[in-house]
């Protein structure tokens, strides 16, 4: 049994991965979306990062509580 020279042998014709179109067309969707997200998160924190608090809340570490209806009456 011999094998034919075609299967042992590469393609001269194929690419590296990296020049295909495809794999960077299918990557360019997750990237433009992590862009998307730190862009979002740097307005967030330059415009509303230091906004106060306002209708009787109150900041406890991160959370944001307002008080219960009855605890303000007591």
């Amino acid at each position: 049994m011999t094998q034919s020279t075609s299967q042992t042998q590469p393609d001269p014709r194929a690419k590296p991965w990296w020049r295909e179109p495809w794999p960077w067309i299918l990557m360019a969707g997750p990237a433009a979306a992590i862009v998307a997200c730190i862009i979002t998160i740097v307005l967030a924190m330059q415009n509303y990062g230091d906004q106060a608090i306002e209708d009787g809340g109150f900041k406890r570490g991160l959370v944001v509580s307002k008080p219960a209806e009855g605890a303000a009456e007591r």
